[in-house]
């Protein structure tokens, strides 16, 4: 394998983790403004963009407890969003480097 080719390999594998980790902070990100915007719990797109912000944030987001219940949705739903950021561009940082 050339060097290219494999400089090639690593800018693709960093572009997939950068890709993944924007997409699961998108669906969180998304979860919180439909959350502010009160929207339909009862529809299905709603329901599945909950159920998937529950299931990344499982670790965070029951982590503050704010006596307002938008403040302890904001927070923890975007301290998961964040860290799926940094994490995801600090490896994919990390690959293109190699």
């Amino acid at each position: 394998m050339s060097p290219s080719q494999a400089t090639r390999g690593t800018n693709q594998a960093a572009t997939i983790v950068m890709v993944v980790a924007d997409i699961l902070a998108a669906i969180l990100g998304l979860w919180i403004l439909m959350y502010l915007l009160d929207a339909n719990r009862a529809n299905s797109l709603v329901q599945f963009i909950h159920d998937a912000a529950l299931w990344l944030a499982g670790w965070s987001h029951d982590l503050f407890t704010f006596d307002d219940e938008w403040a302890r949705v904001v927070a923890g739903y975007g301290l998961a969003a964040l860290v799926y950021l940094f994490v995801g561009h600090f490896v994919a940082g990390r690959l293109r480097r190699y």
